[in-house]
């Protein structure tokens, strides 16, 4: 009866104790390295999830962000949604502070992106929730950089930072 006793409690504390150390280390390695993320919806399309198929793309979100001098114009980025909170959108950077943007389908056709902002877009328009819709985004917003497709296996590589051009046409101004 004492070993049964003592079997569960020791269960209950390896379980208690691997929580309490692994969290951190789970939390530091997020926040500091990266992390995966499933990426669903169309609005990335053809870059991200090609094809309508119940597989989403699985990409790697590097969190290893210095400053705002290391966005590039052309990169993907998980962002924090600047309407819901714990909703992130996967979306690609179309200019940075200082340009202009022309956009058709925002509120204004001209949009000056202001300090410590920038435009982002997806690359399939006709689906996508993005600076169309809530204006140019704080660099603050900006959590992590997709840097690789890793799941499914057939999908593996590098993704590409290069604009796509029917997005070239959109910037009448670009401040380096």
């Amino acid at each position: 009866m004492f070993r049964r006793f003592f079997q569960k409690q020791y269960s209950h504390f390896s379980f208690v104790s691997g929580v309490v150390i692994g969290l951190p280390i789970y939390i530091t390695c997020k926040d500091y390295f990266g992390y995966i993320a499933r990426v669903e919806g169309a609005s990335m399309q053809p870059t991200l999830n090609p094809c309508q198929e119940s597989n989403c793309d699985v990409v790697f979100l590097n969190s290893w962000i210095t400053d705002y001098e290391s966005f590039k114009r052309g990169e993907i980025v998980a962002i924090a949604s600047p309407y819901h909170r714990n909703v992130s959108y996967i979306k690609r950077i179309i200019a940075l502070e200082g340009d202009i943007v022309c956009t058709p389908r925002y509120k204004k056709n001209h949009v000056f992106i202001p300090k410590g902002h920038c435009w982002v877009e997806g690359d399939n328009k006709s689906a996508s929730l993005d600076s169309n819709s809530f204006g140019p985004v704080s660099i603050g917003l900006i959590k992590a950089k997709a840097t690789y497709i890793i799941w499914p296996p057939h999908r593996w590589q590098k993704l590409s930072f290069d604009m796509p051009h029917s997005t070239n046409n959109n910037i009448l101004s670009v401040n380096d």
